[in-house]
């Protein structure tokens, strides 16, 4: 099983005041949740676990975007660094899917997987999937069964996020950054509808922040 970075349920989080914070961000959020400095370090022990299991092999990362891209980038230039300065080295190449699930803080019964047609170009390929979160897990097992139909050789999945919720259908990535509470969270790229993006930690959504960019 996944080793991962736990934020319990009861987990207090950070005073907004003790970190930079975008100030249009201020009165819409609660707490910082997972300050930027230990999403990095997270972030490079998840990627010297993915060389130590995958490395010699070619491998396509595949970013989940949009929310994924952030992790991505930051994912891959720990994978770099430790492809200059470690017996095993991972050759990489990239590709890029866009997924939707979301309307406004729901998650909708439908997944819809844009770029789906170039999932083809994966066929006989060490495939690294790198999501943002994991919620209900149904979005990645429906990636997961288009992305069978084009008999890669290997797929592993690499998530930033998992969340703890009782709507989870069971499903967890090969990889774990963080179990996080079942609450809406943003920054990091992480979005609610496009906002939150530009904020570099990720924290908790307050009520009125979901009124006020609902669509």
């Amino acid at each position: 099983m996944a080793s991962y970075l736990q934020i319990p349920d009861d987990e207090k989080g950070h005073d907004l005041e003790l970190f930079c914070v975008p100030r249009h961000y201020e009165s819409d959020l609660d707490k910082v949740i997972i300050p930027h400095g230990l999403i990095m370090d997270r972030t490079e022990r998840l990627a010297r676990d993915i060389i130590r299991d995958m490395g010699g092999h070619h491998i396509v990362a595949l970013c989940v975007l949009k929310g994924g891209y952030k992790f991505f980038a930051d994912l891959l230039d720990y994978i770099k660094v430790l492809n200059h300065n470690s017996d095993k080295s991972v050759p990489l190449t990239v590709d890029f899917i866009r997924v939707k699930s979301y309307c406004n803080d729901k998650s909708t019964n439908s997944v819809r997987v844009i770029g789906g047609d170039e999932l083809s170009n994966l066929s006989g390929k060490n495939v690294l999937i790198v999501e943002d979160i994991v919620e209900t897990g149904r979005t990645m097992q429906t990636l997961l069964s288009l992305l069978s139909e084009c008999n890669p050789k290997m797929v592993k999945v690499v998530s930033l996020l998992v969340k703890r919720t009782p709507r989870s259908s069971g499903y967890r990535p090969d990889y774990i950054g963080f179990e996080v509470p079942d609450a809406f969270l943003v920054g990091y790229a992480l979005d609610y509808n496009e906002y939150f993006r530009d904020l570099c930690h990720i924290c908790i959504l307050n009520d009125q922040a979901k009124e006020k960019y609902k669509v």
